[in-house]
């Protein structure tokens, strides 16, 4: 693209390499704005992608929830009746139920105690899509049983090599003594450092004002072949208005809505993106303006030898275009390095995608653009008489 931008426009391409400091000071400040928006849209969607990961994880076709509860780290229970309605509904195969909690973990090597992730189930059934945990469901069943997230975030202690040392690793959490029996994967979120998955009966001795029959998430497991709109729709029709009926994908997004809209968080990123993007278009117009101004006779002449208005704008706006693509290339580069190193640090799923890689591009192209329209007042000012 920009091969062929340069042989259309040589003039524009002579202009911008012209002056090396100015051109280094243009790309360096594009390549800022770059990796600023990079920076905000990649923590944007790694607290969506983060905080839906257990939504994914899950067995089941569809998921009834308290229509009170709007994100994990603070879940309304209802009444585990709903979900023995739900089993009478024509199309279920099968129920199961998690219960979810908060509790103090105690970190074993220096007794700092951090808050964790407590997500109970009945082992009689796999619930969860994670191999590491349904290979242990009958140790599970065992009361004082539980398996730890290796992906949590630092500061629960080195539960892997402590557990390769004794297995089960005994581990306080709150008032009780758990017995960690193996690791599973499942990842830290912005409202969550980290996860211990446990059997029901462990979980409701853990946590006993918790009553057994009010649940957290119900989840329905439908008959092979059978249309999820429809039995969704008989769901809803049957069961009364103390729970909805969810799909997965509506469940995510009821979360991410949450985080989007009901915190300051999601504004924050956006709100960042939008600044980057104001300071490309400030950082390229001066650069734009200040070039036009120092080459104002030489705009003049062209504009005496014939040439109009309409071509030299173009060639303005093509160098707007050049500098947007040569500042994007430094702006990805390091935006791809600043990802693997806050991955590394934080332990959320943030990378490089080819979509923000896109819009990224698209906004630096726009940014460049909107600041060559705003410098083109000056050029249009050229006039060779008033220079001449």
């Amino acid at each position: 693209m920009l091969r062929k931008l340069l042989r259309k426009t040589p003039l524009a391409w002579f202009q911008v390499r012209r002056e090396k400091t100015r051109l280094a000071v243009a790309l360096a400040g594009i390549a800022f704005a770059d990796v600023l928006m990079f920076v905000q849209l990649g923590f944007q969607n790694a607290l969506y992608d983060s905080s839906v990961k257990l939504h994914y994880t899950l067995q089941g076709e569809l998921f009834i929830i308290n229509p009170l509860s709007d994100n994990l780290q603070s879940f309304n229970s209802f009444p585990r009746v709903r979900l023995y309605q739900a089993a009478r509904v024509e199309g279920v195969e099968s129920i199961s139920s998690i219960y979810i909690a908060q509790a103090k973990w105690r970190n074993p090597q220096t007794l700092v105690s951090r808050t964790i992730q407590v997500l109970g189930f009945d082992p009689v059934k796999p619930t969860f899509n994670l191999p590491e945990v349904n290979q242990h469901m009958d140790e599970l069943k065992m009361l004082n049983r539980a398996m730890y997230d290796k992906a949590g975030r630092p500061g629960f202690g080195d539960v892997v090599t402590l557990l390769q040392q004794s297995n089960p690793l005994s581990v306080q959490i709150g008032n009780h003594n758990i017995q960690i029996i193996g690791i599973f994967t499942l990842g830290a979120a912005f409202g969550s450092d980290g996860n211990m998955i446990t059997s029901d009966s462990t979980f409701l001795r853990m946590f006993p004002e918790r009553q057994p029959n009010q649940i957290d998430v119900g989840i329905i497991h439908l008959q092979p072949s059978e249309d999820i709109e429809q039995v969704q729709a008989d769901l809803r029709a049957s069961l009364q208005k103390d729970v909805v009926v969810l799909t997965r994908e509506e469940f995510a997004r009821r979360e991410k809505a949450y985080w989007s809209t009901s915190t300051p968080i999601g504004f924050i990123f956006g709100f960042g993106t939008l600044i980057g993007f104001i300071v490309g278009i400030v950082i390229v117009y001066q650069i734009l303006y200040s070039d036009v101004s120092d080459h104002l006779p030489e705009y003049a002449t062209l504009k005496a030898m014939g040439y109009s208005n309409s071509y030299l704008i173009g060639v303005l706006i093509q160098e707007s275009l050049i500098l947007a693509i040569l500042g994007f290339l430094p702006g990805f580069v390091l935006s791809t390095g600043l990802y693997y190193l806050t991955q590394s640090a934080t332990l959320l799923p943030i990378k490089m995608t080819l979509t923000r890689a896109i819009l990224v591009l698209l906004l630096t192209i726009i940014m460049c653009s909107a600041s060559g329209g705003i410098a083109m007042r000056k050029l249009q000012a050229a006039d060779p008489a008033d220079i001449f």
